[in-house]
């Protein structure tokens, strides 16, 4: 704690050029990395490609991965997942186990349970079982006519609201919006709990970049709805939940109004969890409704 950012670059360079070193794995997210850039060697990392997983803040690092082309792994960090009180998700760990030692294609199926209400850290007794959930109710697919149709290609995207930074800082992001022609765009919101009026003038910008209506299809994350500054009852939850879908499909008609969305996946800030490849394969079929990833 309190490194500062060229020692945790240099955190990253020992991992990465190490060959006993096989994965490196993020421990949490944060608000910071963005100050890691500067620090970075690219062709060292590119020299030493090895899987990295992380998600949230760790988005720097995987758009950095993606322009250094790297293919990195959104989800599954140390303290979330691995550290879930009383066991891993089946799912999150069926997903992490795949995207380790079982390369190929590994489809993502809504969740039946998942959680919503978090649980503090600092109680022992937070860890002698598992975290309540409430029962999953699948997903949701935005289909304009004519967008019933199988959308495959690699990925991009993250945590909407640190990709917002990287916009910002003009950080990380190919200068050439054609470089996102065909992928698929996929973004999640965190516990921080963006405003819809927000998440919508980010995709409004996204959109005035030329963006938007580069990607062939769009998977939105499950809203987190919950947090310890508001913990919202099942009403507000729900309404904060369609209020956000209700800014995404408002983006998308003024931008990109082609283009297949499926909402609620499990990816992101939820649990369970699945492992997104970034800068991998994903198939979203909107003919059957399914979405394929390829580890």
């Amino acid at each position: 704690m309190g490194a500062s950012p060229r020692e945790r670059a240099d955190d990253l360079h020992a991992a990465f050029a190490d060959p006993t070193v096989k994965a490196v794995i993020a421990s949490i997210g944060g608000d910071d990395q963005i100050t890691l850039l500067p620090f970075l060697d690219r062709e060292l990392i590119r020299a030493h490609p090895k899987p990295f997983f992380g998600f949230s803040d760790n988005t720097v690092l995987h758009a950095f991965l993606w322009q250094t082309g790297v293919v990195s792994f959104h989800g599954a960090s140390v303290m979330c997942e691995l550290g879930r009180p009383g066991a891993m998700a089946r799912q999150t760990a069926d997903s992490l186990r795949a995207a380790f030692f079982v390369p190929g294609p590994y489809e993502v199926v809504p969740a039946d349970r998942f959680r919503v209400v978090d649980v503090p850290w600092d109680d022992p007794d937070t860890f002698l079982d598992e975290p309540a959930t409430e029962p999953g109710e699948g997903w949701t697919w935005h289909l304009p006519q004519g967008a019933e149709r199988v959308v495959e290609g690699r990925t991009w995207g993250g945590s909407l609201e640190v990709l917002s930074w990287l916009l910002m800082a003009d950080r990380e992001i190919a200068p050439d919006p054609a470089a996102y022609d065909g992928h698929v765009l996929f973004l999640e919101t965190s516990e921080e709990l963006p405003s819809a009026a927000e998440v919508f003038r980010i995709l409004r910008s996204m959109g005035e970049r030329g963006l938007l209506a580069r990607f062939g299809a769009l998977v939105m994350g499950r809203a987190k709805s919950w947090s310890f500054d508001r913990p919202h009852g099942p009403e507000e939850r729900t309404r904060y939940a369609l209020e956000q879908r209700e800014a995404v499909l408002r983006a998308l008609g003024a931008y990109a109004p082609d283009t297949m969305a499926v909402f609620d996946v499990d990816l992101g800030h939820t649990d369970p969890q699945y492992v997104i490849p970034y800068g991998g394969v994903v198939r979203v079929d909107g003919r059957e409704r399914r979405i394929t990833v390829t580890y």
